[in-house]
Formats: structure tokens, C-alpha cells, sequence
């Protein structure tokens, strides 16, 4: 389960997300779901943590509740009309978001993976992109060996779970900058403390 900071984290990353792919044209909710897919998996592949979504095999592609979650609670607050940013996510929560990953040596890691992903395939219509997160490979702690591709594996069988995967290190903001963060996304960052996830 995500803490209160994971979730503003993810939030905001989500958002940056939303920024780098706005040019690419029309997002859909299955290319999105793809995208941050993609952005989770190859973060981890480097020993990193930035994003705290957990996926399972939907039937096109991965899917993650949270993901559905945030973006919906983004939407209510104003700071997102459908797959856009508000002037206000724009201004606000991009401009704190870059400057916290400035000059933090992780931060600036997973922003880069993050850039690269959306720049490969934020490009591809929703079909293409799927088509690559089903060729992924994935394994078991207890198989590593052992790889599957996503399109092999039965739906609705879970695939990404942050909690148990280790990292070298994970993306992480002062909580001055969380605090800024959720009131730029619209939250009372004492709300956000009290909950879990949405």
C-alpha cells in the first residue's frame, strides 16, 4: 500500500507524464496506463523507484487501480480535463516538480528514464504501445531465470507490485516540496497524511 508521500509523488510524476506526452497528440486511458507501465518497469530495471503503481494483466496491456485512481482525483481537483493539464498543473506543479528533481542525482536518473520513455513511445498509437508492453518479459523472485512475456500471462494476474522490489534508491522530495506539491495539486497536505490511498 503506498504511503501519503508515494502517492503525492506519484501524482505529480503523473502529471509530468501527462506534460511530456501532450505533443504526441491524443492520449487515450489504455495509453496512458502503457506509458506509465513502461515508465515503472524500466525505472526499476535500472535500481530505481519512482513511480509506486501496482499493475496487473488487463486485456490490453497492464492496468493499475492507483493509476485510475490519481488521474481520476486529478481530474476532480481541476488539474486535469481529460488527458490535458490545467494552466494551473502547468504552472504550478511542473515548475516545483523540475525544481526538485534539480540538482538531486536520483531524481534527475529517473526523470531521465522518464523522458526517454515518453520520447520512444509516446509517438506510438495505443496498439503499438501495447503490442511492446505485452513483449516485456517478467519473472518471479523465486524464478528469476525464468521469463514470460505480459502476453502469456493470464489476465488479471498482478505483474508489477512496487513494495517488494528492491531498489538502490527511490525518488524522493523534501517534505516542504510535498507540501507544495499537494496544495498545487489541489489536496490539503493534512488530508493527504491521514489517508493511505485513494
Amino acid at each position: 500500500m503506498r504511503t501519503p508521500n508515494q502517492i503525492t509523488v506519484d501524482r505529480a510524476l503523473l502529471s509530468y507524464v501527462l506534460h511530456l506526452a501532450e505533443p504526441y497528440g491524443l492520449l487515450s486511458d489504455v495509453k496512458l496506463q502503457q506509458l506509465c507501465f513502461l515508465c515503472e518497469i524500466q525505472t526499476f530495471g535500472k535500481g530505481f523507484k519512482g513511480l509506486h503503481f501496482e499493475f496487473f494483466r488487463f486485456a490490453y496491456g497492464a492496468f493499475s487501480k492507483d493509476l485510475d485512481n490519481d488521474l481520476t482525483s486529478l481530474r476532480r481537483k481541476g488539474r486535469i480535463e481529460n488527458f490535458t493539464l490545467s494552466d494551473q498543473a502547468r504552472d504550478e506543479v511542473i515548475p516545483l516538480l523540475l525544481t526538485s528533481i534539480e540538482g538531486v542525482e536520483i531524481n534527475e536518473k529517473i526523470k531521465e528514464i522518464i523522458d526517454a520513455v515518453v520520447t520512444v513511445y509516446g509517438p506510438q498509437d495505443s496498439g503499438a504501445i501495447t503490442y511492446s508492453v505485452e513483449a516485456v518479459e517478467l519473472s518471479t523472485p523465486q524464478q528469476p531465470e525464468f521469463k514470460i512475456p505480459i502476453r502469456d500471462i493470464t489476465f488479471h494476474t498482478t505483474l508489477l507490485v512496487p513494495d517488494r522490489i528492491e531498489v538502490q534508491a527511490e525518488f524522493t522530495c523534501s517534505p516542504g516540496v510535498l507540501a507544495k506539491l499537494n496544495t498545487a495539486m489541489g489536496y490539503d497536505s493534512k488530508a493527504v497524511s491521514s489517508i493511505q490511498s485513494w
